[in-house]
């Protein structure tokens, strides 16, 4: 019985965590745009929020998954000294360091091609 209750766990949590997230990212929209029509109903300037360059969303992406590759890796080294066997869950951690790499590469190309036109 306890397995089956940890399955229906996991299973709520994998489907429920994106479903609030989304809620959360919408709820967070309206609002937002809800204050922003008010603030224009009494008269008030509203400053749009500019927003970000191809390059810098790039960046923003390659410096969280990079950060967050080391991060992993580093967990699962440290586990790795009480668990030899979680070294492989370590190497895992080159998947997103690569893509964060690649992230930083489009960032500079983008940043480049703007130069040169």
């Amino acid at each position: 019985m306890n397995g089956d209750i940890v399955g229906l766990v996991a299973v709520i949590m994998i489907f429920g965590i994106p479903i609030a997230a989304m809620y959360t990212y919408y709820r967070v929209r309206r609002l937002r745009t809800e204050e922003r029509l008010a603030a224009l109903a009494r008269g008030l300037s509203v400053p749009m929020e500019p927003e970000l360059s191809q390059a810098a969303r790039s960046r923003r992406a390659g410096i969280l998954l990079v950060s967050a590759s080391i991060g992993y890796t580093v967990a699962f080294a440290l586990i790795a000294r009480a668990e030899p066997d979680a070294l492989v869950a370590a190497a895992f951690g080159v998947i997103p360091f690569a893509v964060g790499l690649g992230f930083f590469l489009d960032s500079t190309l983008v940043r480049r091609d703007l130069r040169a036109s």
